[in-house]
């Protein structure tokens, strides 16, 4: 596979947690940071993204958070592989369904860890398309959901990236739903996620905003850490993009959605 079109990226909300978890990321290929720390992150991540990363010449974009740390890194490959020859859009775990602290939609991947065949994203591309996806129609998607293990929700609608992964699914894109499971019964917030050969690929211990901030999250999150093995070659630097407008934009369009809801009912607009 040549390594030159497969990219990660992490929207980084803790630089600290990034510096050490960056390191065990897949080798030999380039990583990119969005700056999360100004309230960017979900689909507004997405879609700055999509404005940064196109035209680059990326086929395949591993999106993982902070607070994944890699035990398998090089596993990702065959995964890429699997996708190409059947044909599959994007991989990742169920919000829904899988794990015990997500019972959201079984339809849909969670944002902590995907890879998405960009090449193909970029060419389908549509940004006022995917914002007009964030609606379910019931019986949509046929799929049997009889084996999954948790709770889920097929009317789910709660996190407001789904609009992107809905518009996927209505575009006939297939998503190849990895296997995930919780860590432990004393650290239930920690989720492992599969490799296809079923050995473990990852641990997502989630709460990347607590660590060096709360100390039970941060040991927690230690214990982890101690579990991976740490590359010994140079680890390269990532190529950092952030969007500088971007808090006082979405403070003004909050403003100015209260003005506009307080105006419909001063003068009774429905």
């Amino acid at each position: 596979m040549d390594k030159s079109k497969v990219v990660i990226l992490t929207t980084l909300i803790n630089k600290e947690l990034y510096k050490k978890s960056a390191q065990l990321f897949p080798q030999g290929i380039n990583k990119y940071v969005i700056d999360g720390s100004n309230g960017m992150f979900g689909i507004d991540s997405i879609c700055f993204m999509m404005g940064k990363l196109q035209g680059k010449g990326i086929e395949w974009l591993i999106m993982a958070d902070e607070d994944v740390l890699f035990l398998n890194p090089d596993a990702v490959f065959p995964i890429i592989q699997e996708m190409k020859n059947k044909d599959y859009l994007i991989s990742g775990v169920r919000d829904g369904g899988v794990i015990s602290n997500r019972t959201y939609s079984p339809f849909l991947i969670n944002t902590f860890f995907s890879i998405v065949n960009f090449k193909e994203l970029e060419s389908i591309w549509d940004k006022k398309e995917v914002l007009k996806n964030q609606f379910v129609n019931a019986e949509e998607f046929e799929e049997d959901l009889s084996k999954l293990k948790g709770a889920y929700d097929v009317n789910s609608l709660y996190e407001p990236y789904y609009c992107f992964y809905f518009w996927l699914r209505r575009k006939n894109k297939k998503i190849l739903f990895l296997d995930a499971n919780r860590f432990s019964e004393e650290d239930d917030n920690t989720t492992v996620v599969y490799a296809l050969d079923k050995s473990i690929l990852l641990y997502h211990t989630w709460y990347a905003r607590s660590y060096g901030n709360n100390q039970r999250h941060t040991k927690r999150i230690d214990k982890i850490f101690e579990l991976v093995t740490f590359p010994k070659n140079t680890i390269s630097e990532p190529i950092y993009f952030k969007d500088a407008t971007f808090f006082i934009r979405r403070k003004i369009k909050k403003f100015n959605k209260r003005i506009i809801k307080k105006l419909k009912v001063i003068f009774n607009l429905g």
